[in-house]
């Protein structure tokens, strides 16, 4: 598996990485976190992303490879400290989350410290990145990140306070394409892909049961891009092929329930970089059919 330095961060990625959402949101069991953890950190994935507000994620993680803690880096992030998806900007929740985070993961430290989603008016405000700083100094966090999109991901960028930005990036959301970017890309910042896939709407070949994917149902709708009509595991090749050759992008956050699906997803990706002429293709379709009110998506 390829791997890519993240930024000044210096930290050696594999361009796939693995996200933690699914298995604390859809509850998988401990033996099957287990199984695929261990499965895609045997086949060369050394990166785990997951967030406080992921339903039992990181108590997952860190119950079944916080024995192999020196095989991954792993980022995490804060902002939803109740687990209910209700922003919590409160420097005291910021400290609780942190550091319950550490207990839950049975790690005295992460690779990279997230705010999750935090607003622009936060973020100018300062208090959410004094924290952040704090628990860096204390060596709870090696790196500090932003997780998010528009005008945020790019005061985010720009402000010069983080080394990496985590942002949504895919073949229906390519507003960081000029947003963010290329500015995190001069500025020297890490760039981690979220919903790289963009959820793999297309699937089905319905529109998906999960609201959390609609959006990108609805625009790949109108984008009709013609490598949706392959096979779908060739599809999904293609669109993983497409997050990863955008310039400062270094790893692309994939999640699973099920064992295998990472080592599937690396044989997508060992195909080689997608063509440029497909890419041209890509971006000419987005340019000629995307309304401008399709931003980055959450």
């Amino acid at each position: 598996m390829e791997r890519r330095r993240l930024g000044r961060t210096g930290l050696e990625v594999s361009v796939l990485g693995f996200g933690g959402s699914e298995i604390g949101f859809e509850r998988a069991e401990p033996g099957t976190v287990q199984r695929l953890l261990d499965e895609a950190l045997d086949a060369g994935l050394n990166v785990i992303d997951t967030a406080e507000c992921y339903g039992d994620s990181e108590s997952l993680i860190g119950r079944a490879v916080a024995g192999r803690r020196r095989d991954y880096h792993l980022f995490t992030k804060c902002g939803h400290y109740d687990g209910s998806g209700r922003d919590d900007w409160h420097p005291a929740s910021l400290e609780k989350s942190i550091a319950r985070s550490l207990e839950r993961l049975r790690t005295d430290h992460v690779d990279l410290l997230q705010l999750h989603t935090c607003s622009e008016e936060e973020l100018r405000r300062g208090d959410v990145l004094e924290v952040l700083e704090r628990a860096r100094e204390r060596g709870q966090a090696r790196f500090l990140g932003y997780s998010g999109d528009n005008a945020a991901a790019r005061y985010a960028v720009d402000c010069g306070r983080f080394d990496v930005l985590q942002t949504s990036v895919n073949v229906a959301d390519h507003e960081p394409l000029t947003l963010t970017l290329p500015a995190a890309r001069a500025a020297g910042l890490g760039v981690i892909a979220k919903r790289p896939i963009a959820n793999a709407a297309w699937r089905s070949g319905a529109r998906p049961t999960n609201a959390y994917a609609h959006v990108y149902w609805d625009r790949l709708q109108r984008l009709r891009y013609d490598f949706l009509a392959r096979p779908v595991p060739e599809s999904i090749g293609v669109a993983l092929r497409f997050t990863a050759s955008l310039p400062g992008v270094h790893t692309l956050i994939v999640g699973s329930t099920r064992p295998g699906r990472w080592r599937e997803n690396a044989a997508l990706m060992a195909v080689g970089a997608l063509p440029a002429a497909d890419v041209d293709a890509i971006r000419a379709r987005w340019q000629q059919v995307a309304d401008p009110s399709w931003i980055g998506q959450r």
